[in-house]
């Protein structure tokens, strides 16, 4: 019995290395320019959906439209930083890394 859980608690180390092996992520960046930093770190993180996926970003359009989030994939370190600036006003660069 004890072979047959050491067995299955190697298989299970296996699995969640290949899972880890097999997650596809990215880092993007995008820059958006609105008349405030909300606008524009919502046209920075489009411009970050659109870059990965255009359906995880039609996606995302039809339901919370919230910065940092992105349907279907885990969203981590995302950062933003806003200065004086582009056509509008207010200029906003956003990274974030998105796993599938």
């Amino acid at each position: 019995m004890k072979r047959f859980v050491r067995l299955m608690a190697a298989t299970s180390l296996l699995v969640l290395a290949g899972a880890a092996a097999n997650a596809q992520c990215v880092n993007k960046a995008g820059k958006g320019t609105g008349g405030n930093d909300e606008s524009a770190k919502f046209q920075a993180w489009e411009a970050v959906l659109q870059g990965t996926d255009w359906g995880m970003w039609a996606s995302w359009m039809a339901s919370s439209q919230t910065v940092g989030t992105a349907p279907g994939y885990k969203v981590s370190n995302v950062k933003s930083k806003c200065s004086a600036g582009g056509m509008l006003g207010r200029e906003c660069v956003v990274q974030a890394r998105l796993c599938k």
